[in-house]
């Protein structure tokens, strides 16, 4: 059974839907890849107010891992190897780019910008990998991908201000 638009109902119906769908970003009409990324921005202000470097990590870890199997458990649900509902994996690699942006408005939208570039973009070897990885890991791994090129960016751009 293949659902074309998942709603509420859905969202609500098991913990893995739930954190796929972003906690209902993924049901945006429009754009949701781009309302997901964004879902992450206070994530990542309540991650780092421990000041714990360790700690936030860890969470991230744990957002990636878990990421697998929600996704997985989602995309096999509604029937559809990666639905563009399912926003969770923009979530988690967001929050990988966030710690390498300047602290302030104009670096979180510049981390913005190009995680969505690359995320859209799919650049070697992110289109590869969205092909050939399947299932939840392959729904993580590209944009995990898309984040590393997003972090070479900013570690570019912090090396030459």
């Amino acid at each position: 059974m293949t659902i074309s638009r998942p709603d509420g109902r859905f969202l609500v119906s098991r913990p893995a839907h739930f954190l796929a769908l972003g906690l209902g970003a993924g049901l945006a009409p429009k754009a949701p890849g781009t309302v997901g990324t964004l879902v992450a921005l206070p994530i990542y202000g309540l991650l780092t107010l421990s000041g714990s470097a360790l700690l936030y990590w860890l969470a991230v870890a744990a957002a990636l891992g878990i990421g697998v199997w929600a996704c997985g458990a989602t995309s096999r649900a509604l029937g559809v190897p990666d639905h563009g509902g399912i926003v969770w994996d923009e979530i988690a690699a967001f929050l990988l780019v966030l710690p390498f942006a300047p602290q302030d408005v104009p670096g979180f939208l510049l981390a913005f910008a190009l995680f969505r570039l690359f995320d859209i973009w799919k650049p070697f070897p992110i289109r590869w990998l969205d092909a050939q990885v399947h299932g939840g890991l392959g729904i993580m791994l590209d944009d995990v991908a898309a984040a590393a090129y997003a972090v070479l960016c900013l570690m570019g751009v912090s090396a030459w201000m």
